[in-house]
């Protein structure tokens, strides 16, 4: 089997999607994307293409290994998410080929059901009650929203109780039958992230993302609440990682929209 074409489609308002052909009818999908720089990515993507035409797509590891050490410059957003969406189309195409689930080459299956969150837009406290209130009626029960938008270095008490004012509002309307996670889009330097914790502690947040940005991930212990407190929400910053110095758990997982850059995987992570 050898890989004949990889073809890329759009989709609004901000997704690219992967299509890897081979000469035997088999074709394998991936999502190969950075938020807002979708056609950036599809560039990458045909350019690391040309490594791939007339190759095995069973040698996986083979051709990541060619694709990551293959070109001068190596790592970053852009190229690790375009190896992560054509690492998903030989992997899909492999399954295919074998007859099996992905899972079942990734150490077998972890479990039957997932839980799952609603994304809820708007930045107006009332907005977010009204909106998880019809989600509700839809069956969901665990949600995400913003957390602030963007704070200075260090900033006022009123940024804090903007911020404040939003998650109080939900858990005042809903109590305890709701989760929610809280998305900081890394919009918070590390001194204002401490603070913010801190204060929304009581809300007992399922979990934070990105309170500071990922690059930033030193500052991680610093800005987390003390371990004296009763709940300190997880904070996450790997959605935006592109390295594994960026991650917690670098090359054991392939759950994020990148690909670590080192050797292997471990398949039973």
């Amino acid at each position: 089997m050898k890989i004949r074409r990889l073809t890329t489609y759009h989709a609004p308002p901000r997704w690219l999607f992967l299509k890897v052909e081979t000469d035997e009818g088999i074709a394998g999908w991936g999502e190969p994307v950075v938020e807002g720089r979708s056609r950036t990515v599809e560039a990458a993507v045909h350019e690391l293409g040309e490594y791939l035409i007339g190759r095995d797509p069973s040698r996986i590891n083979d051709l990541w290994q060619t694709l990551y050490r293959g070109g001068f410059y190596r790592g970053g957003p852009v190229l690790m998410s375009a190896i992560a969406g054509i690492d998903q189309a030989l992997w899909d195409i492999k399954g295919k080929a074998l007859g099996v689930p992905v899972y079942e080459l990734l150490g077998g299956l972890v479990r039957d059901r997932m839980k799952t969150y609603r994304w809820v837009g708007g930045d107006r406290p009332a907005e977010l009650v009204e909106q998880i209130r019809g989600y509700l009626a839809q069956g969901f029960d665990t949600f995400k929203f913003n957390g602030t938008e963007e704070m200075r270095l260090v900033d006022s008490p009123r940024a804090i109780d903007s911020a404040l004012a939003k998650v109080a509002a939900v858990r005042e309307a809903f109590g305890d039958t709701v989760d929610f996670g809280i998305d900081f889009h890394g919009r918070v330097g590390a001194p204002m992230a401490r603070v913010l914790l801190r204060e929304m502690e009581p809300y007992k947040p399922l979990f934070v993302e990105e309170p500071v940005l990922p690059e930033q991930a030193e500052y991680y212990p610093r800005a987390l609440p003390r371990p004296a407190r009763s709940h300190s929400p997880p904070a996450s910053a790997c959605i935006r990682a592109s390295s594994s110095s960026a991650c917690s758990r670098p090359a054991a997982c392939r759950s994020c929209n990148r690909t670590c850059p080192t050797p292997a995987a471990s398949p039973n992570a």
